[in-house]
């Protein structure tokens, strides 16, 4: 593999996932995501022009994909009034839901 994480890449990515880590942290963040590159360059390299491309896993025949899924047909929604006088706050349209993330 050519292209390896650096300790810049994993302060990069916990920083754009609102995380401190320790230093203990960064270097087993640092092996971990070598580890799964190292692993993805392996599958890479198998030989895969024999396998059909697919979007969804239900279009492997034989995996069950024709049938699962139920028909996608119109029903009535529930009643918003009656949600609504469930909900423990609320301004008749919508849900309030306490602020979560501070930034």
């Amino acid at each position: 593999m050519t292209s390896k994480v650096t300790l810049e890449d994993v302060g990069r990515v916990a920083e754009l996932a609102h995380l401190e880590l320790t230093p203990d942290e960064t270097q087993s963040m640092l092996h971990d995501l070598n580890a799964i590159l190292d692993h993805v360059a392996q599958l890479s390299e198998l030989d895969t022009s024999a396998v059909a491309p697919l979007a969804q896993v239900n279009e492997i025949e034989g995996a069950g994909g024709q049938g699962l899924l139920r028909q996608d047909t119109v029903r009535p929604s529930l009643d918003r009034a009656a949600v609504m006088a469930e909900a423990p706050e609320t301004d008749k349209v919508f849900f309030k839901v306490p602020k979560v993330i501070e930034r």
